[in-house]
């Protein structure tokens, strides 16, 4: 039996059939259109990334009265802020209310006020407008209304989500089974983590929904990164058992790869190649886990990895360190990818040394596996202008539970994007 919609036209879209699963035939392909159509990428923005959760920041990264981080969020420019008074997270569309131009225009800082350059509107850390020079020229006008344009925004455990649909489901809603994942990496380090200081931002010559496959697929990780597991062994890795896991679908297509971690992992399981001296503290805070969590969770938390895909565009990948990951298309071949670090606040200098060691190693940018990840993705973009095929084939594991090998999660991004695809354009952008 074929599970797939026939070909249809909507909002003036013509949504051809690109997801094709047969569960009787064990059969789950996607028509590589959906990889180089500018219909398809621009129906995306409108009926995806307009109406979806999308991550912001963390709250760490603005922890003082007046801090700001700007970026942009679903290919809009945004910024994010603790509010002088209130103390509350804000997140505002970074376009001043008279006539359009950016309001923040650094990265990162603190400041009481963001005041417009062009004709110096000025706005508060709430979003309200207190300065308009020569207010006496608008006399009789109600300014109420000119306060800076903020998204729905809400935020579990830290990380910060908005989403421009106003009639989207509550954010722990919509996290479904990922909030079990993301409590796994908070409670892990005690309810206290922070976003270490720097960003990796690259592009990719490449669709952005490879990137996703690519982030939670087991499958890949010996052809493709073999240099980093000889690497591995060569500084007393026991890598022999290999890597052993399943992948699950979490619902509203959130999905995770999760496995026994062969490597070291600086939350909680010891490595030779972490030092000796680093045995101990590491031991200290396995005993710690046990006490507060049980033996079963604490081994899960300390030694497994896992690779999770928040819908559509955010990775966490709590590997040999938590490396949060967005990324968005802005052609349909090419995406802008940001990458950041989450550690333990009070992780001890030699531990956090370890972790970003780690981190640069295998997905850092002259890592293992980043530049292996990225020439692989343009690859197969280039392939695809090469014809004859049609379709890419993601059926491994549907005669089976699924393993971290298999491709239940890709599965699960598809069915879910194909859910949104047909539905109709949201008028979120119809004025901007």
């Amino acid at each position: 039996m074929t599970v797939a919609s026939e070909p249809q036209t909507t909002a003036g879209f013509a949504t051809r059939l690109m997801v094709d699963e047969d569960v009787e035939e064990r059969r789950f392909r996607v028509h590589r259109s959906s990889m180089t159509s500018p219909q398809v990428y621009e129906a995306e923005v409108r009926r995806i990334f307009d109406r979806s959760w999308l991550y912001v920041g963390h709250t760490s990264e603005v922890p003082n009265p007046g801090d700001y981080v700007r970026r942009p969020v679903g290919g809009r420019p945004m910024f994010m802020v603790r509010a002088a008074k209130s103390g509350e997270i804000r997140v505002f569309h970074n376009s001043c209310t008279h006539r359009g131009a950016m309001v923040c225009r650094t990265d990162r800082g603190n400041s009481k006020n963001f005041q417009c350059f062009y004709h110096a509107w000025t706005f508060n850390t709430e979003g309200h407008l207190i300065g308009v020079p020569d207010r006496g020229g608008y006399e009789g006008r109600d300014f109420g209304d000119l306060g800076l344009a903020a998204p729905r925004v809400e935020h579990y455990r830290g990380f910060v989500f908005l989403s421009f649909d106003p009639h989207i489901v509550d954010l722990q809603t919509y996290l479904a089974g990922a909030r079990e994942y993301l409590d796994l990496v908070i409670d892990g380090a005690s309810d206290d983590v922070e976003i270490v200081r720097g960003t990796h931002e690259y592009g990719m010559a490449a669709n952005w929904k490879l990137l996703v496959e690519n982030s939670i697929d087991g499958y890949h990780a010996a052809p493709l990164h073999s240099t980093y597991f000889q690497y591995l062994a060569s500084v007393g890795t026991d890598i022999s058992g290999g890597i052993t896991g399943f992948g699950r679908d979490l619902g509203n297509g959130h999905a995770v790869a999760e496995g026994e971690a062969p490597w070291g992992r600086p939350i909680a399981s010891w490595e030779p190649s972490f030092g000796a001296e680093a045995k101990v503290e590491i031991e200290k805070i396995r005993a710690d886990l046990v006490e507060r969590h049980g033996e079963a969770l604490a081994h899960r938390m300390a030694n497994t990895s896992r690779n999770l895909l928040i819908y559509p565009n955010l990775i966490i990948n709590d590997i040999m360190a938590v490396t949060v990951r967005t990324f968005m298309p802005c052609a349909p071949d090419r995406t802008d990818i940001t990458a950041w670090q989450l550690a333990p606040r009070t992780e001890l200098p030699l531990l956090r040394q370890r972790r970003l060691d780690n981190f640069l190693t295998f997905l850092g940018p002259g890592g293992f596996a980043t530049p292996d990840d990225i020439e692989a993705l343009e690859s197969c973009q280039s392939g695809f202008a090469s014809g004859g095929a049609e379709w890419n084939d993601i059926s491994r594991g549907m005669a089976r539970t699924p393993l971290q090998s298999d491709e239940e999660q890709m599965r699960t991004f598809w069915r879910r994007w194909n859910e949104q695809l047909q539905q109709q354009d949201s008028t979120a952008r119809s004025l901007s």
